[in-house]
C-alpha cells in the first residue's frame, strides 16, 4: 500500500511487543520498516492526570509516544511560576531532544487529561532512528513544526486578552482528546495561560454567559464550538493549520 509521510493506517494493524494498540500518528505513519526498529522498544505505559513525565533541565530518559490524553509543556521559572509553551496529544511526542541526540530538556512535561501511550528509552530511540529514515523525518518534521506552534503561542500570550487565549487553548485541546466535556479546573487553565485564577474565572464565566461553555467543578464543557471559534483569536487558526500537517483531524 503506497503511503504519504502523513497518511495514517488502521490503529488496530501496529501493536508493540505486547500486544498493545497504537494509537499514535507518528508511530502510524512511519514506514513498516522503521516502525520494526522501534518495536521492540515501546513499552506500553499509562498516562495519569499529573504526572511528570521529565522535569525541566533534567535527563531525559525517556521519549513518550501518547495514544490519548493530554500533555503540557511548560517553562519553569526560578521563582516556580510556569507558563504552558505547548501540549501534546496523540499527533506527537515529547522528548524531541531526544531524537537529536541531545540529553536534556528545557521544558517540564506533565500529564494533564489522563491517557496511555508508549515510552522509549532516549538511547534506544537514538539507535533506531540510525536505520529508520523515515521515523527521523517524521520526528524532525514534528519538532519543527511544533516549534512554530510554540512561536505562535508566545505572540498570543503577548498581544491577545484572556478571552481570545482560553477559546484558543479550549479548541487545541479538544482538538486532542476529541471530546466536548474537558477534566480541567480553572486553577491549571491560570497556569498553562500565564495568569490568575480570578482573571481566568472572568474570561471562563463570559463564554458560559453566551452559551458556548458550560463550566462545573473541575470540567469546562463546550457547548457551541462554532461561537467559540468565534471568540478565539487568530492564533488558533494558524495552529489548526499546523495540527492539520501533522495529520490531526
Amino acid at each position: 500500500m503506497a503511503r504519504t509521510d502523513l497518511q495514517v493506517v488502521q490503529s488496530g494493524e501496529r501493536t508493540n511487543a505486547a500486544g498493545k494498540p497504537v494509537g499514535n500518528i507518528i508511530l502510524l505513519s512511519t514506514s513498516d520498516s522503521d516502525y520494526r526498529s522501534l518495536r521492540p522498544h515501546l513499552e506500553y505505559v499509562s498516562l495519569p492526570n499529573h504526572l511528570v513525565l521529565h522535569e525541566a533541565g533534567g535527563k531525559l530518559e525517556f521519549a513518550y509516544f501518547p495514544n490519548r490524553g493530554l500533555i503540557s509543556l511548560v517553562v519553569v521559572m526560578a521563582d516556580g511560576k510556569t507558563a504552558e509553551a505547548g501540549i501534546v496529544g496523540n499527533e506527537g511526542f515529547t522528548g524531541t531532544p531526544a531524537a537529536v541526540g541531545l540529553g536534556r530538556s528545557t521544558l517540564r512535561a506533565v500529564v494533564q487529561i489522563t491517557g496511555d501511550g508508549f515510552r522509549v528509552k532516549a538511547a534506544a530511540l537514538q539507535n533506531a532512528l540510525e536505520s529508520a529514515p523515515h521515523l527521523q523525518l517524521l520526528l524532525s518534521r514534528y519538532a519543527v513544526i511544533r516549534g512554530m506552534q510554540v512561536a505562535q503561542t508566545a505572540a498570543c500570550n503577548r498581544l491577545h486578552d484572556t478571552e481570545q487565549r482560553l477559546a484558543r487553548w479550549l479548541l487545541m485541546t479538544q482538538d486532542r482528546v476529541d471530546s466536548g466535556s474537558l477534566p480541567i479546573t480553572h486553577d491549571f487553565l491560570a497556569t498553562m495561560l500565564g495568569t490568575d485564577r480570578p482573571t481566568v474565572s472572568l474570561a471562563a464565566g463570559v463564554l458560559q454567559r453566551k452559551g458556548i461553555i458550560e463550566y462545573t467543578r473541575g470540567a469546562v464543557k463546550i457547548v457551541n464550538r462554532g461561537k467559540l471559534e468565534n471568540s478565539a483569536c487568530e492564533c488558533y487558526a494558524v495552529i489548526r493549520q499546523y495540527d492539520i500537517e501533522l495529520g490531526l483531524k
